[in-house]
């Protein structure tokens, strides 16, 4: 994830000079105070969906499947009068996660100190079980478009933050079976708090792109956990995003 950052970071600054370049290989004096952004798209909506995993896991933990993620934004985009190539995003909307696990029980609802992951391989369990967050969300985004008259045909770039509030966390557990597989029940558990976890969340954020198609990373600097109260794991992201309007 943090060569992510790092050659997003290589790509925009490499972009920009290049913008400033014709083909000749002498430097544009382009007025940009001439631009007419009237039909400019500024990516108001974005939709995100993709992978999603713990950094700092321990082993003990075992995942399984695909964790996944959707993020629904709303952003305002200004664009920087001397340059309207750059722009700031800054929006508001919500996220979530889902991370599954293999013959294990989250013990998001327990009595004890620390939140437990319980190994119930030898014992009954659920076939699917998962961790989901939910989260509301305030992004903010540098941006960067190689045409910004034309932003839709055009490479586009962002890198920022978000700072969220957990609106919910539950646990699921569907169809009951032995530790040899044997159905028992097939039935739907869900217990839900937040008793364990950090309420308040900042996390890193880059997209890279074409068009309304982007690829994004993000990366939770804060622990989802609150200290002393169970593993210090960083959910980090993985997608897709498509903007528009």
């Amino acid at each position: 994830m943090r060569k992510f950052f790092v050659a997003l970071m290589a790509l925009v600054c490499s972009l920009g000079v290049f913008a400033q370049t014709d083909s000749t290989g002498k430097k544009s004096k382009k007025d940009w105070s001439k631009v007419n952004l009237a039909g400019r798209a500024n990516d108001h909506f974005m939709i995100q969906v993709g992978y999603d995993g713990w950094a700092n896991k321990p082993d003990s933990i075992v995942t399984t499947g695909i964790g996944r993620h959707l993020n629904v934004y709303f952003m305002l985009d200004f664009p920087f009068k001397t340059d309207p190539r750059f722009s700031v995003g800054l929006g508001a909307g919500i996220g979530s996660s889902n991370i599954f696990f293999d013959k294990m029980e989250v013990k998001i609802a327990g009595t004890t100190p620390t939140m437990e992951f319980r190994n119930v391989a030898d014992t009954n369990h659920f076939k699917k079980y998962k961790l989901a967050n939910v989260w509301a969300e305030i992004p903010v985004e540098l941006r960067f478009v190689a045409n910004p008259e034309n932003s839709n045909r055009s490479w586009k770039f962002a890198m920022g933050a978000k700072i969220g509030t957990m609106l919910n966390a539950h646990t699921k557990g569907k169809n009951l079976q032995t530790k040899s597989g044997s159905s028992i029940n097939q039935y739907t558990f869900k217990e839900s708090t937040k008793r364990y976890f950090n309420t308040t969340r900042l996390s890193a954020m880059a997209r890279v792109g074409y068009g309304n198609l982007s690829l994004h990373g993000a990366y939770q600097i804060t622990t989802l956990i609150k200290e002393n109260q169970g593993p210090q794991v960083r959910p980090y992201s993985i997608g897709l995003t498509i903007s528009g309007l």
